[in-house]
């Protein structure tokens, strides 16, 4: 029997995001799943980290 993978959650503005473990890094492939832009909310502010051709980040406001 498949058993599934459970992981704290946390409740922001009505949305449920799954609380990752801060002592693990975070792989690039993961936040780029669905494309070259990844939006972050931060402090109330809009940011857009972005990957370049050449494999850059560029994060902007």
């Amino acid at each position: 029997m498949n058993n599934p993978i459970t992981a704290p959650v946390a409740d922001l503005d009505g949305q449920q995001f799954v609380v990752l473990d801060r002592s693990k890094p975070i792989h690039s492939e993961a936040l780029f799943l669905r494309g070259d832009e990844v939006l972050i909310r931060h402090q109330g502010e809009h940011y857009r980290l972005r990957r370049t051709r050449n494999g850059k980040l560029i994060l902007t406001k």
